[in-house]
């Protein structure tokens, strides 16, 4: 079994990629900015594990936007596993707020990895980075060939950092460690269970459509994907290099209108107020006027983007929840923990 660092220990997806590295036998050494982060990430994993799992479970203090403790955290670690990059829910004022530590993160996180012998490198990107503009002729989804233009406009600060962030990465191996054995992980949004309160933006989507905070929903939709997938495809590229080294995996269980989510839920729960109507794009952009969150989302009003996932199935042995059980695994865990 391997030693797997895993950096931003205590994030959305990252948690459960810990609960399943240990679950598979594997060492796992996680990283948190805070010292007390660890304990929450203890906390989030153990009632999914025996004592003896548990026990193969070690944290390093760690800030990616420094040079300082990289040696510590690499000391007897077989695989990199990068999962630590910004999501935020409201895009910043500058996007270079975003944009410079998830590329500057990524990359110290690699050189570190080359500096301490480690050739194996696992990391979290984002579909993000490929479903910018339209598809190729003749081909109706975006698959792992695809990219954005950063440069285009329209992109938020977050879809940028995600591109640059993963070119980046790309761009170290092939001009500067051919060594490295690298392995992207590009999910769509992802839902599904957190293992605790702390959860990521993702996540808030579910709980918004769940809370009866909008009379209507906007004309905007996504591929989605469940956390627990996701999770098992970073520990298959841990497991199966062969397989995986050197190419991009999407993970994604299908596209969903919000409209669709809101009404997988109001199926699960008809007794909760969950709205279902969609409307019309000139009032939600009357309401971002006032409302961040939606002035995210306008340019992609009424677009559809979705992906591919043959990759991933078929050389990861990947078996996707649909979108709608993700989506409803998501409100049970959040109505079973008392958050919504």
């Amino acid at each position: 079994m391997t030693t797997a660092l895993v950096t931003g220990a205590s994030g959305f997806i990252a948690k459960h990629v810990v609960l399943q590295l240990l679950q598979a036998g594997h060492d796992v050494v996680g990283t948190v900015r805070k010292s007390d982060r660890a304990q929450e990430v203890r906390d989030a994993v153990a009632p999914h594990l025996g004592p003896d799992a548990l026990g193969r479970l070690r944290f390093v203090t760690l800030d990616l936007s420094q040079d300082g403790g990289w040696d510590t955290a690499m000391d007897g670690v077989d695989v990199l596993v990068h999962t630590a990059s910004p999501f935020p829910l409201v895009q910043p004022t500058d996007p270079e707020d975003v944009i410079r530590p998830a590329v500057d993160g990524t990359l110290r996180a690699l050189r570190a990895a080359r500096t301490a012998g480690i050739s194996r490198v696992v990391l979290t990107s984002s579909a993000a980075a490929i479903l910018g503009a339209d598809t190729p002729p003749g081909r109706e989804l975006h698959d792992e060939t695809d990219w954005i233009d950063p440069d285009a406009p329209g992109h938020t600060p977050y879809t940028r950092s995600k591109a640059l962030a993963e070119r980046a990465a790309w761009q170290f191996v092939s001009g500067t460690a051919p060594d490295l054995r690298l392995t992207t992980i590009n999910p769509t949004l992802v839902v599904g269970p957190p293992l605790d309160a702390r959860f990521g933006t993702s996540v808030s989507v579910i709980r918004r459509l769940l809370s009866g905070k909008d009379p209507m929903l906007p004309r905007w939709g996504l591929p989605l994907v469940d956390v627990r997938d996701i999770a098992r495809m970073h520990v298959v590229a841990v497991e199966d290099p062969e397989s995986t080294a050197g190419g991009r995996f999407i993970g994604t269980s299908g596209f969903l209108w919000m409209a669709q989510m809101a009404q997988a839920l109001k199926d699960a729960y008809p007794d909760r107020k969950i709205a279902t109507r969609e409307a019309p794009d000139w009032l939600m952009r009357g309401l971002a006027l006032v409302d961040k969150e939606i002035r995210t989302i306008l340019p992609d009003l009424g677009v559809r983007r979705d992906a591919s996932n043959t990759r991933a199935r078929k050389l990861m042995g990947v078996r996707f929840l649909s979108p709608r059980e993700a989506v409803r695994a998501t409100a049970e865990a959040l109505i079973a923990k008392g958050l919504v």
